[in-house]
């Protein structure tokens, strides 16, 4: 496993929307540049504004980032 810092990862917009830099997975859903999403929308059970700053724990399999959770 791996330790991403947040923005290496994803783009937060001007109007505080996030886009993914790279395809990304996450429990059972994967998604990546081009979906943008504002607070409140969860991906995989995910609401990633919540974890804004936060650095990502993966591991990389075929270009896709596979993101496991997240360190404080």
């Amino acid at each position: 496993m791996q330790r991403y810092k947040f923005l290496d990862v994803f783009q937060e917009n001007p109007d505080g929307s996030l886009t993914p830099r790279r395809q990304i997975h996450i429990n059972g859903i994967s998604f990546g540049p081009g979906v943008t999403f504002q607070k409140g929308v969860a991906f995989g059970g995910i609401d990633f504004h919540l974890y804004k700053y936060f650095d990502i724990a993966g591991h990389e399999e075929g270009g896709v980032l596979i993101i496991q959770g997240f360190y404080n």
